[in-house]
């Protein structure tokens, strides 16, 4: 069928091909004749809308030439669709000869009539009005000027929004609010001024629960109508934003429902408007319902700030420098705004910066991104760069499989989330500029606020910093410090004592809260007997900084520390061998030994007297002077057997509890044999997968810290750590963690003369470059085989030719590929490992697939899935689903490829792979296509789509039907 495009560029189709009209003044002609189809349009009329009420004195000569010429492209077009497209001359004038339906604004309204059919379900009206929307392929009338052509536009974009609102009403009261987001997202960028898209929008973010991101709508829309329009939004907006402040911490748990769409238009106004909810049977489970929208995940606006230090005070003209600075950028800065606060430690650098950012969090609407780049650590824990970035991406929602490989790329991906938005960067406890830079933002509004101990100079040169030094607290604000935490009365009842204690603490903020905690702790002691406690203690903490401040706040520590009670001080001193970042309560108690409950008690005590922060629920950490200290203390009161034993425990801990989270996300036995963990270990166990899953998440970091600073006689641990770690960390797009992870666990080995551990360093260091494009990737894995062929692992030798056949697949070597995962199925069955056959099996499918021989792959990949079922191995299920979705499809049997894609989709929403679940959407809509059913085809789609937008993949990146590269790595 020939059709006339006016949804775009003004263009004629026949099947696949597309043909050009001409210029600028005969595609305005043909818009007028294809407008009016079926009617005479007049040559003044042509001349009219061609240019606008003043012609050439060769205006006619000229329509009648562009005539002629749109009659020959449309005799052309005729010639190679299947339905003509004729210009013929009539009295009145020149006719476009078609059907209407040939024509998309024409197709267009059709579609919108018959969603106004008052028989039509709600289903049916959906269907309609989203194909409608999808005749749209952008600008309508692309190219052409004028005032017809601008008034012709604005009417078909109103009719447009207004189909929108329709279909997103009607799929919200459907239950299918995440269908709708990404969608009406776009057309409210393109149109930001139009209330009822909002609205809209924000009651599909609401339903689907995402309230904030609703509230956040809310505010920009507001912004927006005050900067462009003077005006404020209408009762509409405002109801639907108040409903949703008033409901976002409900006593049931449950949403409200928010209060109905305006109903108060004129009838008739919009076509849609006359669209009645179809009353309807309540919804089924979830559960019940395979072709329902899977549940999104939260895409909140990053906002990471640490929770602000109570009773801050003392910094007024450093806060009025900083207000100042963010005043300026407001004003007249073209560019990112970056200020470098720097000082020694514990003078309150971190509380100043966390106190100015949470009294300004209104200035930066989209977002507030924070990380501790432990510039100062004293265990060297320093976090780099590429560790930093990956951070803010996960804040940002983008998945794993969206994150490029290198720093380079990473970096370019962080800095184009914020082109467009106003995001606070607070870059805390860097080392130098090198750490920082990779980290600014280069988009205009945005800020970045770094802290140091040393003066970051080059910032000031080469990026413009604004430098700000920040010293110790004078005699008068540390005082207010102190009568902020114990009460003026109580200061002004000892003033002497009061006045030995700040010139003690030598105005340093930490040694002052430290200080103000133990006070508060006992408020009936005098504060004298505080004053002579921390005039007689002798100085440890010299070496760690320079001047008096520093060498006196160690004298509070250990005031501090001496008043713990016993189980809480021999804590204290265990927790400086941990590793860090920070550490959950089960770590904490295998490190000291005792039961969760006791560890739980003498937490209490450490956090409440400022020794130990709670910087998330059940989580921990120390600030580094006083890491440094507790690592002091264990060191010297502590014997070297003490010392190893409670390490012991905690390493134990950590390589056993991965090792059991490992065994229910990936469900192979891992070639690494365990020794028998330490009593008092605390081995960790899960329900299930889900958490897991979590156990791995909060971990990581913890995890690779060890893998970094374990000491050199637990070397064992470092590389059977690594092993475990490996299928963690390469599902999850850490790849360069991975790789460190690697190089890290071959030295280890080879420290201990392991072969075992270099087999699986190099199986380890093989997968991370293989997911870099290393070509130095086959070279682990080729050593890896030798390796575990000596030792007669077959375990290891299957894993390891699984990687291979996975790297010769994704290099198009379909017959490589084949053969070395028919080696991997060989060992998998000498090992008795089920799960590791069903992955095999299924690789071969897939890969005698890819080679068209699709009758053998079947029978492979059902072979596959009895074993996957067997052992109830879900990441496996989902790829051989997947797999046999693919060759059905090929074999031309579309309903049961539907069926095995539909299976695939679930499975991997369960899995969390969202990729790979859009991908199998798109195929289901073409199965669906194939199988004659258009409306599930479109509905699939469509929620390919929104998965799409949930992952920030730009509208022409939605997921495509390609070949899979078999299952995950394991």
């Amino acid at each position: 069928m020939v059709h006339v495009n006016l949804f775009g560029p003004v263009e004629l189709s026949a099947g696949p091909y597309t043909m050009e009209v001409g210029p600028p003044q005969r595609r305005t002609v043909m818009a007028a004749l294809a407008v009016e189809i079926g009617r005479p349009v007049a040559v003044a009329t042509l001349i009219d809308r061609v240019w606008d009420g003043d012609p050439p004195d060769a205006a006619r000569r000229a329509v009648h030439a562009h005539i002629a010429r749109i009659r020959r492209v449309c005799e052309q077009a005729t010639e190679r669709g299947t339905q003509p497209l004729r210009l013929v001359r009539r009295s009145g004038g020149y006719v476009l000869d078609a059907d209407p339906s040939q024509v998309d604004v024409h197709r267009f309204r059709q579609l919108i009539d018959r969603a106004h059919a008052a028989e039509q379900p709600d289903g049916t009206r959906a269907l309609l009005l989203h194909q409608a929307l999808g005749l749209w392929r952008g600008e309508p009338l692309s190219g052409l000027h004028g005032q017809w052509a601008a008034r012709t536009r604005e009417t078909w974009r109103r009719q447009r929004v207004d189909a929108a609102v329709g279909w997103a009403r009607i799929e919200v009261r459907r239950h299918d609010a995440e269908a709708v987001i990404g969608p009406l997202t776009e057309l409210l960028a393109e149109y930001p001024l139009v209330e009822t898209l909002a609205e809209t929008l924000m009651r599909a973010l609401h339903d689907a629960g995402r309230s904030a991101e609703a509230l956040d709508c809310y505010s920009v829309v507001r912004r927006r109508l005050a900067e462009e329009l003077g005006t404020d939004p209408g009762p509409a907006l405002r109801t639907v934003h108040q409903t949703i402040l008033d409901g976002r911490r409900p006593a049931t748990g449950r949403r409200p429902p928010l209060p109905p769409p305006d109903s108060a238009r004129a009838e008739g106004s919009s076509p849609i408007a006359e669209l009645a909810p179809e009353p309807s049977a309540p919804r089924p489970p979830a559960a019940a319902d395979p072709q329902a929208a899977p549940t999104p995940q939260p895409a909140e606006t990053p906002a990471q700030l640490p929770v602000a230090v109570r009773g801050f005070t003392g910094r007024d003209e450093e806060m009025t420098r900083l207000l100042s600075i963010l005043d300026k950028a407001r004003e007249d800065s073209p560019a990112v705004v970056i200020s470098a606060v720097s000082g020694m430690a514990g003078v309150g650098k971190t509380a100043l910066a966390v106190h100015w950012a949470r009294q300004t969090e209104s200035a930066f609407p989209d977002g507030q991104l924070y990380v501790n780049l432990r510039g100062f650590d004293p265990r060297g824990s320093v976090v780099t760069p590429a560790e930093a970035v990956r951070g803010f991406l996960d804040a940002f929602g983008v998945r794993p499989e969206r994150i490029p490989p290198g720093l380079e790329a990473q970096v370019g991906l962080y800095r184009s989330l914020l082109t467009g938005r106003r995001v606070l960067v607070l870059l805390d406890n860097a080392w130098d500029e090198q750490q920082v830079r990779p980290l600014l933002p280069g988009a205009a509004g945005c800020m970045a606020l770094v802290t140091s101990r040393n003066r970051l100079t080059g910032l000031a040169v080469s990026e413009g910093a604004h430098l700000l030094s920040v010293d110790v607290l004078g005699p008068g604000a540390a005082r207010n410090v102190l009568a902020q935490r114990i009460g003026a009365d109580r200061l002004t009842a000892e003033a002497d004592a009061a006045r030995d204690i700040v010139a003690r603490c030598a105005g340093l903020p930490l040694a002052l809260a430290v200080v103000a905690a133990r006070a508060a702790a006992q408020p009936h002691r005098p504060l004298g007997s505080l004053a002579r406690e921390l005039r007689q203690e002798r100085n440890r903490l010299d070496a760690l900084d320079a001047g008096e401040a520093a060498s006196r706040v160690r004298a509070v520590f250990s005031w501090s520390y001496r008043a713990l009670s016993g189980g809480a001080a021999r804590l204290f001193r265990l927790l400086g061998l941990h590793p860090g970042p920070d550490a959950g309560l089960a770590a904490v108690a295998a490190l000291a030994g005792i039961p969760a409950q006791e560890t739980r008690e003498l937490l209490s005590e450490l956090t409440r007297g400022h020794l130990l922060s709670e910087h998330a629920p059940g989580r921990y950490v120390f600030h580094d002077l006083l890491r440094v200290y507790a690592g002091e203390l264990v060191a010297e009161q502590d014997d070297e057997r003490v010392r190893r034993t409670a390490l012991h425990r905690l390493l134990d801990h950590y390589l056993h509890t991965a090792r059991a989270a490992d065994a229910l996300v990936t469900p192979q036995p891992n070639p690494i044999p365990l020794p028998t963990a330490r009593p008092g270990a605390n081995v960790a166990e899960f329900a299930g997968y889900d958490q897991a899953l979590a156990w791995f998440t909060a971990e990581c970091a913890v995890l690779l810290e060890v893998v970094r600073h374990a000491p050199d006689h637990f070397g064992s641990h470092v590389w059977r750590l690594t092993a475990v770690l490996t299928t963690y960390l390469d599902r999850n797009g850490y790849h360069h963690a991975l790789e460190e992870a690697g190089r890290r666990s071959m030295t280890a080995a080879r420290l201990e003369n392991d072969r075992a551990g270099q087999a699986g360093a190099h199986r380890t260091l093989g997968l991370a470059l293989d997911r870099l494009r290393h070509p130095a990737a086959g070279e682990h894995y080729a050593r890896a085989l030798e390796l575990y062929a000596a030792l007669g692992s077959d375990a290891g030798q299957a894993r390891t030719y699984q990687h291979l056949a996975r790297l010769a697949g994704t290099r198009g070597e379909h017959i490589q590929a084949l053969e070395h995962a028919s080696c991997s199925l060989r060992h998998y069955r000498a090992a008795g490992d089920l799960a590791g056959q069903s992955a095999a099996l299924n690789h071969m499918g897939w890969q005698l697939a890819q080679l068209g021989n699709y009758r053998e792959a079947l029978a492979h990949c059902e072979q596959a899935l009895a074993l996957a079922l067997a052992t109830e191995d879900v990441d496996g299920l989902a790829h051989t689903w997947d797999s046999l979705g693919y060759i059905h499809r090929q074999l031309g049997d579309y309903h049961r490829a539907v069926d095995c894609y539909r299976q695939a989709v679930d499975l991997f929403h369960v899995t969390g792979e969202r990729n790979h679940e859009a991908r199998c959407l798109t195929c289901l809509g073409d199965c669906y296509d194939g199988a004659q059913q258009p409306a599930p085809a479109q509905d699939t789609r469509s929620r390919a789509r929104a998965i799409a937008n949930d992952l920030g993949l730009p509208r022409s990146e939605t997921p495509r039907p390609a070949p899979n590269s078999g299952p995950h790595s394991r």
